[in-house]
């Protein structure tokens, strides 16, 4: 159930109980892929088990309108990158989940697309459900799939992703320099510690790892992975 494309009268008759709420980032993800790389790649993920939770449990799932700003000051080197502050995300994901319970909903997902919010989301769903607003939980769609694709950066599995779900928007006559510019790891490591602390200090171009290393089929098991991922949690609220 999209709730941005439904009637208050539409939620009202069907009072669901569940509900996901897609969050990301507006960053910088190489010259070849868009800026707002993560909160599409959440939405798709959350739009895609609703789906297939409602088919298999015969109950309503909320998708709540993406959270499309997050935790990505990393980035800020790069034109177009927009960020708040961890307290700032935090605030904005309670209130939201505040006003889903308001409204009856007792269990929410925050389907995440986005490592830097990762931190903020495990604190945040903790107190939202400590203190009895809903069982919240934090799923990151790229920690919940098994792919031999390797993370990255605006690599190898965020690049199929976005080739499957909305491949007019990856400029691929880009990918090859996007390739042959892009670093190796995430970071500067000594003795276990990123001596980086923003991304431009270790990657010209924004990119980590190999963008053509994955394609369109690799995209739809992506997100058939992590959609199932995220059921199988749905399922595992349901029972707890």
């Amino acid at each position: 159930m999209d709730l941005a494309a439904r009637t208050w009268t539409d939620v009202a008759a069907s009072a669901p109980t569940l509900a996901l709420l897609p969050v990301g980032s507006t960053e910088q993800h190489g010259p070849h892929a868009p800026l707002g790389t993560d909160h599409l790649a959440a939405a798709a993920v959350a739009e895609t088990a609703a789906e297939r939770y409602e088919e298999q449990a015969d109950e309503a799932v909320v998708v709540a309108p993406t959270i499309p700003v997050g935790v990505s000051e990393e980035h800020r080197g790069f034109a177009g990158t927009l960020w708040v502050s961890e307290d700032t995300f935090r605030a904005y994901v309670a209130e939201v989940v505040e006003s889903l319970a308001h409204h009856g909903v007792e269990d929410v997902v925050v389907v995440n697309g986005h490592g830097g919010n990762v931190a903020a989301l495990r604190e945040v769903c903790g107190r939202l459900t400590r203190d009895d607003v809903a069982y919240t939980l934090p799923f990151t769609w790229f920690d919940a799939v098994s792919s031999d694709l390797p993370m990255g950066h605006a690599g190898a599995r965020e690049t199929a992703l976005l080739r499957h779900v909305v491949p007019e928007l990856v400029r691929e006559e880009r990918v090859a320099d996007a390739r042959s510019e892009a670093a190796d790891r995430w970071g500067e490591w000594v003795a276990g510690v990123n001596l980086a602390y923003d991304t431009d200090a270790f990657t010209e171009n924004g990119v980590v790892g190999d963008p053509d290393a994955g394609d369109d089929s690799d995209g739809e098991a992506l997100l058939s992975g992590a959609a199932g991922a995220l059921c199988e949690l749905l399922a595992a609220m349901d029972e707890r």
